[in-house]
């Protein structure tokens, strides 16, 4: 049910609970879990903070806690599979969702309003081009005086996205929201089919998608968008380190204003969450960016110490998780709550000699025009998703025309650009595998022909990043440890303190532990009995 910004209808969806809460699967060992994404941290980001700064408060909740130092996001390692394995227990091969921006032959074209006789094959995007304004903090609100007044903004997102923007379902004529488009529920509506209040903080509206298929999971969902315009000089909120740590500040204090037990405004009573959290975009983005008001970013020549912007950013995030534990004890929560500490995705490279920029750009207009020049008529490719990955949807998915693709990519050699911009020969496209067709079904783990999986799937030579420009010196998406060895750490209730587990595990077993620590039964996540996705060992 769509919500209005404005009206009563808003707060009366932030109120409202389920008629009848059914019973818990067994006592709860914690009364609230704080979900904390870190984009772009590494296993080793957490093992180099840890070591060098024995007092904060990461050190701290790795005392305390459960450390999972073999855990691997799902591939592709982009954004949206990364947070909905966290909060479903399942992976692409179950949600259905692969990027934010992604293609799929069986929808319409945004903007369709006479669906019959109309063409299928539609852009799936995601992401702030779906937003009223993403040139706005608010994503078209309408607020004044942002970006201080931002904690304002709706708590239904999804009032935010522009319908003309989003694809159309042919079955029904009618746009496809976010939250619609996964297949699978999330624990955050298996929290409010008990009666549990839930929330969450994420960087688009777009993120109406962690709402799950019924469209009300989340009580308090917070988007600033964080691609709209920061500064007065144009500048969004990605393009230097002060400012995305001071984006990531406005969804702190929207987290702190939830462990009071208030909406994320501090203006609607709901009590502190069962299930709420935020993710942080400052490493990230600390991680990408070649520099940052003149210091240089990413890591040092050993890809494992930090560089001057990337440590400033681990420390911002270490004093706001620092905050965070300071206001859960003003509150006396700290006994009954649980912290899961985790990353959507990492980011590769981190050691800066492997870099190689490819226009991936150049790549698919050259394999298009291999196509033409073979007797085809028109492109091959209808859609291409590129960052340290390549993920490709065709016009033609025969396995002829998926093989030539393959095999066009595997012998297509060229010559990028390395981290100090000097030219950099390439082969094979910057990949090392090629999947294409039932090969990339079958590598998700899908059946051949089905809508949303690319045809063609290339794994990256370590150090590729796609790009055309040189205003970043690493990405996410793609399969290599850099890309998905991410930390899982979990400190507070009911977790044993300094405990290491080394034997691999997956972003996808936070779900399943998030309902065990609230007393829920793990199978009530579809994905959990579709994947048999374990509780976290220990």
């Amino acid at each position: 049910m769509i919500r209005s910004v404005f009206g009563a209808a808003a707060v009366l969806g932030l109120l409202a609970v389920p008629a009848a809460a059914p019973a818990r699967a067994h006592p709860a060992p914690a009364s609230h879990v704080l979900l904390i994404s870190i984009d772009g941290m590494h296993q080793q980001d957490l093992d180099w903070y840890v070591r060098t700064h024995p007092h904060s408060t990461l050190a701290a909740l790795t005392a305390a806690g459960t450390s999972y130092r073999n855990a691997a996001t799902p591939f592709p390692s982009d954004s949206f599979p990364g947070m909905l394995a966290q909060i479903t227990g399942g992976d692409p091969r179950t949600t259905g969702v692969y990027y934010d921006d992604t293609w799929n032959p069986a929808l319409l074209p945004a903007g369709t309003t006479t669906c019959a006789g109309a063409k299928p094959g539609a852009e799936v995007d995601y992401a702030e081009p779906a937003d009223r304004d993403s040139s706005r903090l608010d994503a078209g609100q309408g607020l004044t005086g942002l970006p201080g007044s931002i904690l304002s903004m709706t708590g239904s997102p999804e009032q935010l996205l522009d319908p003309a923007q989003l694809p159309v379902d042919p079955a029904t004529c009618q746009p496809v929201y976010p939250h619609q488009y996964v297949k699978v529920n999330t624990v955050f509506e298996v929290a409010r089919a008990h009666g549990l209040v839930t929330a969450w903080s994420d960087k688009h509206p777009a993120y109406d998608l962690l709402q799950g298929p019924s469209g009300a999971g989340i009580q308090d969902l917070f988007t600033p968008e964080i691609n709209s315009t920061a500064d007065t000089a144009g500048d969004d909120w990605t393009t230097a380190n002060r400012l995305t740590q001071q984006y990531d500040g406005y969804k702190v204090r929207a987290v702190l204003n939830q462990i009071d037990g208030y909406d994320h405004s501090h203006s609607i009573k709901l009590g502190t969450p069962a299930v709420f959290g935020l993710n942080f975009q400052s490493v990230s983005t600390a991680q990408k960016l070649p520099i940052s008001d003149g210091q240089a970013g990413g890591y040092q020549a050993d890809g494992r110490t930090p560089g001057p912007v990337l440590s400033s950013a681990l420390d911002f995030v270490d004093s706001q998780l620092g905050r965070f534990t300071a206001e859960l004890a003003k509150q006396h929560l700290s006994g009954r709550t649980t912290i899961i500490v985790s990353a959507k995705h990492g980011q590769s490279p981190t050691v800066p000699a492997q870099l190689t920029r490819i226009d991936d750009g150049a790549v698919i207009d050259a394999l298009n025009a291999a196509w033409k020049a073979a007797g085809h008529a028109g492109s091959l490719v209808a859609f291409a998703i590129d960052d340290d990955t390549m993920l490709m949807w065709l016009t033609d998915r025969s396995p002829a025309a998926t093989a030539f693709a393959q095999n066009f990519l595997l012998h297509h050699n060229g010559t990028g650009y390395d981290i100090t911009g000097a030219a950099k020969p390439y082969t094979a496209s910057g990949l090392t595998r090629v999947y294409a067709g039932a090969a990339a079904a079958a590598f998700i783990g899908v059946r051949p022909g089905d809508a949303r999986v690319p045809d063609v799937i290339g794994i990256a030579q370590p150090g590729t990043v796609y790009t055309s420009k040189k205003s970043k010196i690493a990405e996410h998406g793609g399969d290599t440890p850099a890309d998905r060895n991410v930390p899982i750490l979990v400190s507070g209730a009911d977790t044993a303190a300094r405990h290491t587990v080394t034997r691999p595990v997956e972003t996808t077993q936070i779900a399943p532990t998030v309902l065990r620590l609230l007393g829920l039964a793990p199978a009530e996540l579809d994905a959990v009995r579709i994947q048999h996705t374990a509780v976290l060992p220990g």
